[in-house]
């Protein structure tokens, strides 16, 4: 056989390959039922997943107003979880620790427990909400620097906080960026920096909204207005640090003294339960435990009286 031969059968053996290619894409793509070759999210749902659909919708209606006070804590806290899904939340850990109580020591112990898993929620929310407005006092020294450098650099104020909020930390970066969005959808700047300065409860953040508003109105270089005012709130911070290493031992010295007679009356309860029974089983002992968490709680709020300097 002559190379044309080869050449003609090579290719004959192509076009055949390439009709056989074409002829499977074909009827593959036929035997595809229609509905497949469509995008249609399955749209069934297992009945656990319906039944929480259902006890969500239900507690978003039946918190009503409430629902804003509750996103508002979350949102101070740092979570970011819906306030019904938070309320489902407490409500399931509730009836969890009753059960648990209910299971170990009977009624007594279930109720405890359960009244301490809303009780500990609060506590939660207001621990990391104080935490975050502390973290963010610290932070306002860093904040003034990457403002007025902007500024300097010739930024705009709000291109400045837009730095702030990509450069910064938690959790000033979420608080400018929310600033920032607000003033995206028609609320001016000035007001915006006013509501987070009450949401984070910073005196010193205050003074600087009320520098920028000042600026804004009179004009002047802002840039120089915060530098000085970052000194300072420099000097505040240092005064405060040595203020709190003064009264940290005063501090640790009340909780020390408030956590101790709950935690030896349950210790005693889990340990020897006929010993603290006596107190449940006359009008006596029960007035004297009401006693006791009265005068416990007066001296708590009187030690934090002591050991929380303003200044």
């Amino acid at each position: 056989m002559t190379a044309a031969h080869y050449l003609a059968v090579g290719g004959g053996l192509v076009a055949v390959a390439v009709l056989v290619v074409l002829w499977l894409l074909v009827t593959a793509r036929r035997r595809i039922p229609l509905e497949r070759r469509r995008y249609r999210p399955d749209q069934r749902q297992s009945a656990l997943g319906s039944f929480s659909g259902r006890v969500l919708q239900g507690t978003d209606k039946l918190l009503g107003p409430r629902d804003g006070a509750i996103e508002e804590a979350l949102d101070l806290a740092g979570y970011r979880i819906r306030p019904a899904d938070f309320v489902v939340l407490i409500g399931s850990g509730t009836v969890a620790a009753f059960a648990i109580g209910l299971v170990l020591r009977g009624a007594w112990a279930g109720a405890f427990l359960a009244v301490l898993v809303p009780i500990g929620a609060f506590l939660l929310l207001r621990l990391r909400t104080d935490r975050r407005r502390r973290k963010f006092g610290l932070q306002l020294e860093e904040t003034l620097q990457i403002l007025s450098g902007g500024l300097r650099a010739g930024y705009s104020l709000p291109q400045s906080a837009n730095t702030v909020a990509l450069e910064a930390e938690e959790p000033t970066s979420t608080e400018f960026a929310r600033v920032l969005n607000e003033s995206r959808v028609g609320r001016p700047i000035v007001e915006a920096l006013e509501d987070s300065a009450r949401r984070m409860k910073s005196e010193d953040y205050y003074w600087i909204v009320q520098a920028v508003a000042i600026n804004r109105e009179v004009g002047g270089n802002l840039a120089d207005v915060l530098e000085g005012v970052a000194a300072t709130i420099r000097e505040r911070v240092q005064l405060k640090r040595q203020v709190d290493a003064l009264a940290a031992e005063g501090k640790l010295s009340a909780i020390i003294l408030m956590g101790l007679p709950p935690a030896v009356f349950g210790m005693l309860m889990v340990t020897n339960p006929t010993y603290v029974a006596a107190f449940r089983e006359s009008l006596i002992g029960m007035l004297m435990l009401a006693a006791a968490a009265v005068l416990l709680t007066i001296g708590g709020l009187w030690l934090r009286s002591l050991t929380r300097i303003k200044f």
